[in-house]
């Protein structure tokens, strides 16, 4: 055998072994009482780092390394009885279905004088002990980020990659220690062909500090390819990129430190706190606390964005023995009269910023799970020209080319506190640019844990892959 065959076979044999060396399972969770699907469900081998969550057609699918094979696999939902099943014969031919699972709240509170009875003492609390229950020493974490825009109908972009994040600890702030790397893309496509204006027109009047510059002033067929790609590259990261998202005051919880945080020293002056109710997961009690407006009006402070008045709700979840924060649902409402009246013109909605974190528990510290966060972005209007009729009595823009809805889905897989692997992963080249093509490496996605598609986005992802095609020929 010559030694070209015997590396081809040895490549080969290689690549078999990695395929059986992983247990794939798939399945739906639904709830037991309405047949609905459950949505954002942790799943997850226990004692490990080694999970993924439901999407929101309540299904999943997680490649397990098979050294885990009689290792418990867990599926748990705040609210629900969880469901366990070794690894090795979990039957996924079925749907698995959750039962509720509800404290009584006032047998609780009444058992619990000394504790805090109050909504708004409860969340002082987990900020107050979230040196104790956020990470306190560096840490790497890799996960699945898909990144998607799109107008009433249709998807405009989509990217889908691998990342790796990396933190110091949570006492050290995360402008100088939180560092985000772009590891490979899965999926890139790009078609927003109708913002190129606007985004340029905002971008010639930050570099020329002009700001009488419209769009209307501006000829498309003057403009250069390059020129537009720049502009739109530079839209995208001060609004959706990376570093917004992680080192932002949207990261209410890791960056509650930070001087003027959502969560900081002013925090029952933008918020009000109502104790709902004590809910159950994994067999641990949790704070159900309503997120509700304050006296002051809550701001991100976004440089040349009007991202100002609006007003909190949401959830926030807080686990009943260590006060650690398991989960925050929070949105931002156009409460002032200047948001309101921009909101509405421009997006046809008050909702201006929605996000959802979860967290998970490893060696005793909270790490991030799960994050959603989803926003309207202006692509085609900078004047409320939503507004504007023309002569015929007709608006003169298609409405759903306006602003295109934004998410940012992030996945959690894998956590590495070994400070070698951590030294070793640091002394590579970083960049957490998301909007950079890169090349495609089949092998690498071979075994590697993403969120799975719900049935409404892969119809969505089929149609911009289709459309993306006939671009390009």
């Amino acid at each position: 055998m010559n030694l070209h065959k015997y590396y081809t076979l040895l490549l080969l044999s290689l690549l078999s072994l990695s395929v059986s060396s992983q247990i794939e399972i798939k399945s739906k969770i639904v709830d037991f009482a309405s047949f609905a699907p459950v949505q954002s469900a942790s799943v997850y081998v226990q004692n490990t780092t080694i999970g993924t969550i439901t999407n929101t057609d309540g299904r999943f699918l997680l490649s397990i390394p098979k050294k885990h094979a009689s290792d418990t696999l867990v599926i748990s939902s705040i609210g629900y009885k969880s469901f366990k099943s070794v690894v090795a014969t979990f039957d996924g031919s079925m749907d698995i279905f959750l039962e509720e699972d509800i404290a009584s709240l006032d047998e609780i509170l009444l058992i619990a004088e000394t504790r805090p009875k109050t909504g708004n003492d409860i969340v002082l609390r987990a900020i107050e002990e979230l040196p104790e229950t956020l990470p306190d020493s560096a840490y790497i974490q890799k996960g699945f980020l898909r990144h998607k825009e799109r107008n009433s109908s249709e998807y405009k972009w989509l990217i889908e990659s691998a990342i790796t994040l990396y933190d110091s600890s949570y006492v050290a702030g995360s402008k100088n220690m939180l560092r985000i790397n772009v590891d490979e893309t899965r999926k890139s496509y790009d078609l927003r062909d109708v913002d190129s204006l606007f985004a340029y027109t905002s971008y010639l009047k930050k570099r020329t500090r002009n700001k009488t510059l419209r769009k209307n002033n501006l000829r498309r067929d003057t403009i250069s390819t390059a020129s537009l790609v720049e502009a739109i590259r530079w839209n995208d990261q001060r609004v959706n990129g990376l570093d917004k998202l992680f080192r932002g005051k949207i990261n209410i919880v890791r960056n509650a430190n930070a001087s003027s945080a959502l969560f900081g020293k002013d925090i029952l002056a933008r918020h009000s706190f109502r104790l709902d109710t004590v809910l159950v997961e994994n067999d641990k009690k949790l704070y159900k606390v309503e997120i509700s407006k304050g006296i002051d009006f809550v701001g991100l402070n976004t440089p040349d964005i009007y991202n100002e008045g609006f007003e909190a709700k949401g959830w926030i979840y807080i686990d009943w023995d260590t006060w650690a924060i398991k989960k925050v649902e929070y949105q931002l409402m156009a409460a002032s009269e200047n948001q309101k009246k921009r909101s509405k013109s421009l997006f046809g909605t008050l909702l201006n910023h929605k996000l959802v974190m979860t967290y998970m528990e490893f060696e005793g510290k909270m790490y991030p799970k799960y994050i959603y966060y989803e926003t309207p972005k202006l692509v085609n209007a900078g004047d409320r020209s939503s507004d504007q009729i023309g002569k015929d009595g007709k608006p003169t823009q298609d409405k759903k080319d306006f602003y295109y809805n934004t998410v940012q889905q992030i996945v959690f897989t894998e956590i590495i506190t070994d400070k070698e692997l951590i030294d070793q992963e640091r002394s590579k080249q970083w960049s957490e640019d998301i909007f950079s093509p890169q090349a495609y490496h089949p092998a690498f996605w071979k075994n590697y844990n993403v969120l799975l598609e719900s049935e409404e986005e892969g119809k969505l992802i089929r149609d911009l892959t289709m459309r993306a095609g006939l671009f390009k020929q």
